[in-house]
């Protein structure tokens, strides 16, 4: 039973990519994740949930939480999922049921990157990393920045695994905060540093998930 289960939702991944709506105080806001990635919520997943969680505040609701489409497969088939890459987007319950103003995101803005430090000058990324105690987030750049989107870059250097000579593991991670028809969303995407590609990838599907968004939303 498990097997067919498992055939049957594998059967019908291209629906958990679809665009839906979700209620945000009275409006109904548009989400989908981006290509290549699911949102987890059908899965009704303690586990998931737990790992969404643990990326966010209680003080924000969880509209999505989306893992590469490998990840999903081997969570359904009942393995470990790689999560080298994946996303989350919340809104401020504090927020839900305003329809939120120019002054009012600015300062929600202001609120959720108070402490982001500025960037570093261009340099060494990975030196600068090291420099920074680990398993601190440290703002590597500004991505976008204008009256309904703000968005910004970030770095990590991981806890050192035990053992000698053990390999250094960063973390990159981009922080959007948006004004979507009058409502306040926090978008996170993640992705584990290998190589400049993963630098790259960061950056562009942050911006196209963005992008892609804003359609979703057009009035």
């Amino acid at each position: 039973m498990r097997a067919w289960l498992a055939a049957l939702l594998l059967a019908a991944a291209p629906a958990w990519a679809a665009p839906f709506a979700v209620p945000v105080g009275k409006a109904r806001i548009g989400l989908e994740a981006p290509a290549g990635f699911a949102d987890t919520g059908f899965t009704g997943s303690p586990r998931l949930r737990e790992i969404a969680e643990s990326l966010t505040s209680a003080s924000n609701r969880i509209l999505l939480f989306a893992v590469s489409d490998g990840d999903l497969r081997s969570f359904m088939q009942g393995d470990r999922p790689e999560l080298r890459r994946f996303m989350i987007a919340v809104t401020p319950r504090a927020l839900e049921d305003q329809n939120v103003t120019t002054r009012q995101f600015d300062a929600f803005v202001g609120d959720a990157l108070r402490g982001f430090g500025a960037p570093p000058p261009q340099g060494d990324m990975l030196k600068y990393l090291d420099a920074q105690p680990r398993g601190k987030a440290a703002l590597l750049g500004e991505l976008r920045r204008d009256t309904t989107v703000v968005s910004v870059l970030q770095g990590t250097r991981l806890p050192d695994r035990a053992g000698f000579g053990a390999k250094p593991e960063y973390l990159l991670s981009t922080t959007t905060l948006l004004n979507l028809r009058g409502k306040a969303l926090s978008l996170a995407v993640y992705s584990s540093y290998e190589s400049a590609e993963d630098l790259g990838w960061i950056r562009l599907v942050t911006a196209r998930w963005i992008e892609d968004l804003e359609r979703l939303n057009a009035r």
